[in-house]
């Protein structure tokens, strides 16, 4: 299972998320993101636009997962270095592995990781 997880800012929109998904040139099964996030537009609109399953990881996952990359931000608010990794490590379940460290979005304002999972 390939597992695209993703963190942005507030005033990201769906073409944020979708030039960071780009960047790994894979096609996710899933897309995951911080439960605090899962709700929010741009989320929601490259759910439907993929035609793929989110999932929305609860804060206690997200703190569990060893992350490749640390920001400032994202470790005081979400209590992780990368809500991307954390999100797709988490989503793609037990002994899942990153692909690499998160990637930024052209414009700034969103990340994405890819994890791979046990399809299971």
């Amino acid at each position: 299972m390939i597992v695209a997880g993703f963190g942005f800012r507030k005033s990201a929109d769906v073409s944020s998320l979708r030039s960071a998904l780009a960047l790994h040139d894979v096609a996710p099964d899933l897309i995951a993101t911080a439960a605090a996030k899962a709700g929010d537009k741009p989320f929601a609109d490259l759910e439907r636009a993929l035609g793929v399953p989110a999932d929305a990881v609860p804060p206690e996952h997200l703190m569990a997962q060893p992350v490749l990359t640390s920001s400032t931000a994202s470790q005081k608010t979400y209590g992780t270095g990368s809500v991307a990794e954390a999100a797709a490590l988490a989503a793609a379940g037990p002994g899942a592995r990153l692909l690499g460290p998160r990637l930024i979005s052209p414009d700034t304002l969103a990340t994405c990781a890819i994890a791979i999972g046990d399809p299971t």
